[in-house]
């Protein structure tokens, strides 16, 4: 989902340094013997597991998943801890202070890094390798995102992919067809012009700044530019490719083809898509549960694949589950992990609402809302761009925001804008 991706800009890497060092340093309660072997927790009797998350759409489903655990394993309960997204990191910030954080809880790839070098949370390849838990049942890319220094820190909850969102009676009306596999920055561009109504106040799409998981992020990767370099250290903004990439959005705004930067921030162009003012609207695999349940988009809208640049590409992103280093129920809560980890879980967790990461488990999923045609997120993943993060992502987040503003509302051309937010995040990322 896009709120479980955008950092909330919080400055956390000293509070979380302070707090690794109060819980042991380089020790097992810091996360170094790694989770599944015989650390705190491990003398058996009742225990209950805390299990954070911040999705209440999905409060049920994980209720209903503590639930099935304890069925099999009835010595241990769950507790469902839910915290709001606008809250969730603040709050989880003062709780791995305080040594008070959840024994389990979700983690999403831009706050991994920071979590994991502080040792905040625990490396589970103990637990991994005791019960040869098949790490190939994910998608790779997932795999890796959740990999620090050649560890292990989470299992793959769910998965996301990027499509375009599309209004079919708008297309209708303009005698349009519909996008399909294969289309191009062409296509989308020519489409985009015959979609653009001003008297209606129609737009063919929204160039949003702020959800760089839909836009930008895939733009810049189709058209083989990069967003970081693979070792952590260089930013990829000032590469021409890059900051085609990112054209790609600053023109359809010239072109009035889509709303202005003002415009879609007193709207979102979410907003502007479920009131029938944008034919095309570049979201999520989480978007289902939305346009479902929306009057207006649920028999209205359709899903197509990405259009290709110079390549095909999209953003792939998916939570994890992860165990606190200062768990005093290591043992049991990678269980917990494991168990939520499994086939089993991702069948309950596919009812929800939620595409699972567990491969092979999304047919309940797809099933659940047969007018899309939502296996174009599935047939995605082969080509799939892991989200980009380094070890303090949210810095460089902020960057992207305050420099490429200037460009969104023309105050700057698009490549000066990059190039200089280019040489800001050099710098940022050789504070890391």
């Amino acid at each position: 989902m896009r709120k479980s991706v955008r950092w909330c800009a919080v400055a956390l890497g000293v509070v979380l340094a302070a707090s690794a060092c109060s819980s042991g340093g380089s020790g097992s309660d810091a996360g170094g013997s790694g989770a599944g072997g015989s650390g705190a927790g491990g003398s058996g009797g009742k225990v209950t597991l805390s299990y954070g998350v911040w999705d209440a759409t999905q409060k049920t489903a994980m209720e209903q998943l503590g639930r099935e655990f304890t069925r099999t394993h009835p010595g241990i309960t769950v507790k469902v801890q839910l915290t709001p997204w606008a809250d969730y990191w603040t709050k989880l910030k003062a709780a791995a202070t305080g040594g008070a954080a959840p024994d389990v809880f979700w983690m999403n790839g831009p706050n991994f890094q920071l979590y994991a070098s502080n040792g905040v949370i625990r490396p589970l390849d103990d637990g991994i390798a005791k019960d040869r838990t098949d790490l190939s049942a994910y998608p790779k890319q997932l795999v890796d995102q959740y990999t620090y220094q050649g560890k292990h820190y989470g299992l793959p909850k769910d998965l996301d992919t990027v499509g375009v969102w599309y209004n079919k009676t708008l297309f209708d009306a303009a005698k349009v067809p519909y996008p399909k596999a294969g289309w191009t920055w062409g296509d989308f561009r020519k489409a985009a012009a015959e979609l653009t109504d001003a008297s209606k106040g129609q737009y063919a799409t929204g160039a949003e700044l702020t959800s760089f998981q839909e836009y930008q992020y895939n733009t810049i990767a189709q058209a083989g530019g990069y967003v970081i370099s693979p070792d952590g250290k260089k930013s990829g903004y000032a590469d021409p490719k890059t900051i085609e990439g990112l054209r790609f959005w600053t023109d359809l705004i010239q072109k009035k083809q889509s709303p202005d930067l003002k415009t879609m921030t007193d709207t979102a162009p979410l907003q502007l898509f479920e009131a029938g003012k944008l034919a095309m609207y570049w979201g999520g695999s989480w978007d289902s549960l939305e346009f479902g349940g929306n009057a207006y988009t649920k028999d209205r809208v359709d899903v197509a694949p990405l259009p290709t640049g110079e390549k095909r590409a999209t953003i792939i992103h998916g939570l994890a589950n992860v165990v606190s280093a200062r768990t005093k129920h290591a043992d049991q809560a990678w269980q917990f992990v494991n168990f939520l980890g499994s086939e089993p879980a991702a069948e309950i967790l596919a009812k929800s609402g939620a595409m699972p990461a567990y491969n092979g488990t999304q047919g309940a999923w797809i099933a659940a809302y047969p007018q899309f045609h939502l296996q174009t997120f599935l047939d995605e993943v082969p080509y799939g761009v892991p989200y980009p993060v380094s070890k303090n992502t949210a810095a460089w987040n902020e960057a992207e925001l305050t420099y490429l503003t200037k460009a969104w509302n023309g105050q700057e051309p698009v490549d000066q804008a990059a190039r200089g937010l280019a040489a800001a995040m050099d710098d940022l990322l050789a504070k890391e």
